[in-house]
């Protein structure tokens, strides 16, 4: 075994960083899976979506209704609001795929991350055979040990010491390569992943807020002419009560005519026939 704490520590971080590009690989894969299915089944939506709003356009511009316009002009309004929402809807199943999706993908079979991984695996190999080399050095110390005055025993055993240190050597350079490399890879995995999922939840916010505004037009506009059409109807003129009389209006009633006012009117006459 190779009893060198820098290269165990430098392998601990390998391995780390190893299991850390391989989960943020997996994960963004999932990603890519999430928003394609998106896409396909956002895609149907759109479809059916789209053949509502030509279907509720059509029976609003035929208006074969005799007793009024009111469910026409709703339905040239849904037809016309709906077709908005399905533009946004497409805009957010695009942004998805060339946004999204199509970053990730990129760089889950990019060549850094496969450099990266190369030089991981090619540093593990040369290590495990580091080790091998550590054990044979081992066996021909023994031999050695056993047989002191053995020149060939002790060749060998230069020999293999040689090719251990020419291993631990290239095992320590490839190390800080592979761990350089991993950790570059990390880095943008960690960067790039996290600006794709903002874009996600901007694309997602965008779409929901203009199609909650086009909703709320579209409610509006509804509201009001079935507001205008259930609003009970004015007072006709049949209905309509005369004005009041002037003695009415001024307190002067028909029993008070009946006695002093008219005695007085017709004192007045008399006195003009004399």
């Amino acid at each position: 075994m190779i009893n060198d704490e820098a290269e165990f520590q430098q392998h601990q971080k390998l391995e780390k960083l190893y299991i850390s590009t391989r989960a943020g690989k997996h994960f963004q894969k999932d990603i890519v899976r999430g928003a394609e299915g998106y896409i396909v089944t956002g895609s149907k939506q759109v479809e059916i979506g789209t053949k509502l709003s030509e279907d509720s356009r059509k029976y609003g511009s035929e208006n074969t209704c005799t007793s009024g316009s009111t469910l026409t002009k709703a339905a040239l309004s849904y037809g016309r609001a709906w077709a908005q929402i399905e533009k946004e809807r497409g805009n957010l199943l695009k942004a998805l795929g060339t946004q999204v999706a199509e970053p990730l993908r990129a760089m889950v079979t990019g060549a850094p991350l496969e450099e990266a991984r190369h030089l991981a695996q090619r540093y593990d190999r040369m290590r495990q055979e580091a080790e091998s080399q550590a054990i044979e050095v081992s066996k021909r110390q023994a031999k050695v040990r056993d047989s002191p005055g053995n020149a060939e025993n002790a060749t060998k055993l230069e020999a293999a010491e040689a090719k251990l240190q020419d291993l631990k050597s290239n095992v320590a350079v490839l190390g800080k390569e592979a761990a350089a490399s991993m950790s570059a890879v990390e880095a943008q995995q960690q960067r790039l992943t996290l600006q794709r999922l903002i874009t996600m939840v901007e694309a997602e916010r965008t779409y929901h807020k203009r199609v909650l505004h086009i909703l709320e037009q579209l409610e509006a506009e509804m509201m009001s002419e079935r507001q205008r059409i259930e609003a009970p109807p004015g007072p006709s003129l049949d209905n309509m009560s005369a004005p009041p009389s002037y003695e009415e209006a001024n307190g002067i009633y028909a029993s008070h005519m009946q006695n002093g006012s008219a005695d007085r009117m017709s004192y007045f006459l008399g006195e003009v026939c004399e």
